[in-house]
């Protein structure tokens, strides 16, 4: 039976102003899911959900230049769009986690704003987590994780190896002013070591037991990747160690 992974994605589409007023239009991020998904399709069943259910907004801003330079991003574009226009609703798969292998997060500004809040979603990463999960995320998904504080009262970060977008490469977007925190400030305030890569936009994975994480969109391949190893590693277990009659 093929692993099930399910992908959450931010249902948040456009960024206000202090006024209220729209200053551009975001969501998640395309290589972000458009990169795990070419790994994971393979040898994976993948479930789509967002915080509204339905549409979850595409990111216009991320499909300049990946539609022209990533054949990747291109045809998950072209021939994947029931995937974010039909998604289920998050508090749909509360109660479902052994129905899973793995929870995954896509990137994009949307996360900072919808996910790291949501109550259905941050009791999907607590029972997931609870369930021995693989718990992932890229980019700005990591911010799902952020507000997630386990039973024993520890946020679900503290003491793990993180990477996540950093504040340098928010600088360097102009959009450090709009967001409601700084993603890799947030992180390390909660015990987590953060790391990232020595140069802007150069990919960084973190696997930290079965929490996977990557700092930007140039390292969604490899959270792809990463998700996929752990998902073949804990069926080589679950097979060695299931009984037989």
């Amino acid at each position: 039976m093929a692993p099930k992974v399910l992908v959450v994605l931010t249902s948040y589409g456009e960024i206000l102003d202090s006024a209220g007023k729209p200053i551009q239009k975001t969501g998640w991020y395309l290589p972000e899911f458009a990169h795990p998904y070419e790994i994971l399709s393979k040898r994976c069943e993948l479930v789509v959900a967002s915080p509204k259910g339905g549409v979850a907004p595409l990111d216009p801003n991320s499909l300049q230049p990946w539609i022209q330079d990533d054949s990747s991003s291109a045809d998950f574009f072209d021939n994947k769009k029931a995937l974010w226009e039909n998604t289920a609703k998050i508090s749909d798969f509360i109660g479902r986690a052994d129905e899973f292998d793995a929870i995954f997060y896509p990137g994009g500004h949307g996360p900072m704003f919808d996910l790291a809040t949501d109550k259905d979603s941050i009791a999907l990463v607590n029972e997931f987590w609870a369930k021995g999960k693989v718990t992932a995320a890229v980019c700005h998904g990591p911010a799902a994780f952020v507000n997630v504080t386990l039973p024993n009262g520890e946020n679900i970060l503290k003491g793990k190896d993180v990477s996540a977008f950093t504040n340098a490469e928010e600088d360097a977007t102009g959009m450090s002013k709009y967001m409601p925190f700084m993603l890799e400030d947030k992180i390390k305030e909660d015990g987590a070591s953060f790391h990232k890569a020595s140069e802007l936009w150069a990919p960084t994975v973190c696997v930290s037991g079965k929490l996977i994480t990557g700092q930007n969109p140039s390292s969604a391949k490899g959270v792809g990747e990463a998700i996929a190893t752990a998902l073949g590693k804990f069926l080589i277990c679950l097979y060695l160690t299931t009984p037989t009659d």
